[in-house]
């Protein structure tokens, strides 16, 4: 029988993604379907993959809305709501699914509406489509790096999909690594991963250097995870970029 992440994963999200999402191998793009071909896409993957994911409309009934308290800080609200309501799961199309919900209310384009916040359309739909694909990427407790695509060094993969620039690409990973979440918007991050089961994780050191993240289970080992990390990403970082000579510009 084959497992998860060796057959054809095919899913219907709540909006178009960018066609030039098919530069990336293994990826096709029809409108809103996507169809990813595990076996092209994922530079790592393991052969039995199980993600943890809650219901996004009980995220939303309950704890988008539960307030911080003096004995109760949001990341324990999000890590004991995952113990109470998280459902384990084989599939990667249910993830895809949540994960376009986390990021379509998490960059939804209400928030360019903020002054001090400056951001543009094109910036929300790199970053919710690149998160979308991450939500595959799997850490496990131990550290190690289970299943990876390049979705997960996303502002390179942008590089090559929306065909931005090295000065672009490194000022949308500021947005991705801090820049973005004042602490409004990283509360209602920690609160959102809860959905995808844990919390986001940044690759980078103190400043954005292009390692991307994923959304990793809260208690992993952050040491073995950064190590592992560290071993493979300049390889990959650099497989993704030449794929730019590969394909025409848009």
């Amino acid at each position: 029988m084959a497992t998860a992440l060796e057959t054809k994963i095919e899913v219907e999200m709540g909006q178009p993604f960018a066609p030039a999402w098919e530069r990336i191998p293994g990826i096709e793009v029809d409108g809103s379907t996507l169809r990813i071909d595990p076996t092209a896409y994922f530079f790592r993957r393991s052969d039995r993959p199980v993600w943890m994911l809650v219901d996004w409309d009980l995220v939303t009934d309950r704890l988008l809305s539960q307030t911080e308290t003096e004995t109760a800080a949001v990341e324990q609200q999000a890590l004991e709501f995952v113990r109470a309501f998280g459902q384990r799961t084989g599939d990667p199309a249910a993830v895809l699914r949540t994960a376009d919900k986390v990021y379509s209310y998490l960059f939804s384009p209400d928030v360019i509406d903020d002054p001090e916040l400056e951001v543009t359309t094109q910036d929300l739909r790199i970053l919710r489509e690149s998160a979308t694909l991450a939500a595959l990427n799997r850490v496990e407790l131990s550290g190690d790096i289970s299943d990876i695509g390049p979705a997960w060094f996303f502002a390179v993969t942008a590089e090559v999909v929306f065909g931005l620039d090295t000065a672009e690409s490194e000022r949308v990973d500021d947005l991705y690594h801090g820049g973005f979440f004042n602490e409004y918007r990283r509360v209602a991050s920690v609160r959102a991963h809860a959905a995808l089961g844990g919390r986001l994780v940044h690759g980078c050191q103190s400043s954005p250097n292009l390692a991307g993240g994923v959304v990793a289970p809260y208690g992993v080992d952050l040491g073995r995870f950064r190590a592992d990390l560290g071993t493979m990403k300049a390889g990959w970082i650099a497989s993704i970029r030449a794929l730019a000579g590969s394909v025409p510009t848009a």
